[in-house]
């Protein structure tokens, strides 16, 4: 089956950007001149998903209003012939995508939150798409994905070479090399000290996933920060199906620090057909 659903876990309280994030979710976060959850929703549209399963928390109704019809708005750029924005505003959420939002009522972990959208999901496979992690290339990272897929019809984890002293930050995963990019996983591990870690390869926030993996989240008991993992459902999925790490081409940005936050601002700005040239004299006049 073609991967046609997405699943968008969103109820986290952004804590690392208070106080920006006290009245409005991290996701919605400008980069440049786009939120967050819009990057990571034209991706997997890109890739070519058109159901949109965001699983949110409370205050998290700016996410439902920014992908929802704007009839004033709309009416006001149209009475002002402002075609160009009328045309970016419509853009947003295609007649095609549809988006449907489901309640995660407790932060109980990322495994937690995918479990929420099983009902959804149903019997099909499909994407994990985490907005903090903005993924840049000329052929979407997701679509990159659907691809290896299509051919290999099991689960696929986006992964990359991080830092002996990042491993605590990833599920980390190791296996038996396929080709140059791709890796049979026979190991996964959350976040463990460097000197645990079977490998080097971290797992980045794109998934996909066959349905089987939420008997296995739901059989899991709280694992790392008490929190249901997701890394310990694909793990337990290992011993019933194949599970393969794709090594993406493509730029990460960790937009949930603000480190990661700040240079995807630089560089898509840099990057921007309109705003580049102008934006790169700025930094040259800096003199930094």
């Amino acid at each position: 089956m073609p991967i046609k659903k997405a699943i968008f876990p969103v109820a986290g309280l952004g804590t690392r950007f208070l106080p920006a994030t006290k009245a409005q979710p991290k996701e919605m976060l400008p980069v440049v001149d786009k939120p967050l959850i819009q990057y990571a929703v034209e991706e997997a549209y890109a890739a070519g998903v058109r159901e949109m399963i965001f699983v949110t928390g409370r205050h998290k109704r700016p996410i439902e209003d920014h992908f929802d019809m704007t009839y004033e708005l709309e009416v006001a750029l149209a009475q002002s012939n402002k075609q160009d924005l009328l045309d970016v505003v419509r853009s947003v959420k295609p007649d095609d995508m549809e988006c449907i939002y489901v309640r995660q009522a407790q932060a109980l972990g990322l495994g937690h939150a995918v479990l929420c959208g099983q009902k959804l999901v149903g019997n099909e496979p499909f994407a994990v798409l985490l907005a903090d992690d903005l993924m840049v290339h000329s052929k979407p990272v997701l679509q990159q994905m659907v691809e290896q897929y299509d051919e290999w019809r099991a689960s696929i984890i986006a992964v990359q070479e991080v830092a002996p002293e990042h491993t605590r930050r990833y599920g980390i995963v190791a296996g038996t090399e396929v080709n140059s990019r791709l890796m049979d996983v026979n190991r996964i591990v959350e976040k463990p000290a460097p000197e645990d870690a079977p490998s080097r390869l971290g797992v980045a926030g794109r998934y996909i996933l066959t349905p089987g993996v939420f008997h296995e989240i739901a059989s899991q008991p709280r694992g790392v920060g008490g929190e249901i993992q997701l890394t310990d459902g694909i793990a337990s999925l290992l011993r019933r199906e194949k599970v393969f790490a794709y090594r993406y081409e493509g730029r990460r940005y960790d937009c949930g620090s603000k480190e990661g936050f700040l240079e995807a601002n630089v560089e898509l700005a840099l990057a921007h057909p309109q705003l580049g040239p102008g934006f790169r004299e700025f930094l040259k006049g800096l003199n930094l």
